[in-house]
């Protein structure tokens, strides 16, 4: 697709995982011309950071922008404290509450960067990977929650009150199990062997196979009968 059909500009929120690459994939099979915003925020996987620079370069983006916020000076998560990452939990147990690694208001603070970039832009289209059903339970991945910033949104900027736009959010993955996720980005062409989702990996990137994150990303390529072809630290944590 040339840049001249792109039908309107889209923010993306970029983490460098296999539900943000998706989401990517899915915005510019949409026709959309891609912003793609990521966060530097603290966070002990940095590698991500790193993957979300690869995807952005596969996928030719519009304008790629790392945004500097370091929630390390609040922590209260095993992303961004000292606090151990959960590992080998079972799959009910990750439904079961909120866990540590839940970022305070962490999609909050994204998205209101996403709403001042989009609105700067001229764009009314922010699109995120959030997803209610394979998930570990975090409270800003949830559609009530969703579509309450949408309305905070229109009431908050000033192409909102003046009329000239409204938000969307789009959220296409948020009733897809992992495993549809999986077979969806497949289906686009997506090379989840750049992507890094793990809470937990290496400083060289290597996913460690036992976090929640890692364990739902392979229960994902499992039921699509696929091996995961992201680099774990021992090749026999790329199969269930």
């Amino acid at each position: 697709m040339s840049a001249g059909t792109f039908k309107r500009k889209a923010v993306v929120l970029l983490s460098g995982g296999l539900d943000s690459t998706t989401t990517l994939a899915i915005a510019r099979s949409e026709g959309f011309e891609i912003y793609a915003l990521t966060f530097r925020y603290g966070q002990r996987h940095e590698v991500e950071i790193k993957a979300a620079r690869r995807i952005a370069a596969l996928y030719d983006v519009a304008q790629h922008v790392v945004a500097e916020i370091d929630l390390r000076a609040f922590g209260g998560s095993a992303l961004t404290d000292e606090i151990e990452v959960p590992k080998g939990r079972e799959l009910d147990e990750m439904s079961d509450g909120i866990p540590v690694t839940y970022v305070p208001a962490r999609n909050t603070i994204f998205l209101s960067f996403a709403l001042a970039w989009a609105e700067v832009l001229g764009s009314g289209d922010i699109f995120i990977g959030v997803n209610a059903l394979d998930y570990s339970g975090y409270p800003d991945c949830r559609p009530e929650y969703i579509a309450a910033f949408q309305h905070m949104a229109d009431l908050a900027t000033k192409a909102g009150v003046e009329g000239k736009q409204r938000l969307k959010i789009h959220t296409p993955l948020i009733s897809l199990t992992k495993a549809e996720i999986v077979q969806k980005g497949i289906g686009l062409g997506v090379d989840y062997s750049q992507t890094i989702t793990c809470y937990d990996p290496t400083a060289e990137g290597a996913a460690c196979g036992e976090c929640d994150a890692c364990l739902l990303r392979l229960k994902g390529f499992a039921e699509n009968n696929l091996k995961d072809p992201a680099e774990y630290r021992t090749a026999s944590q790329q199969q269930t």
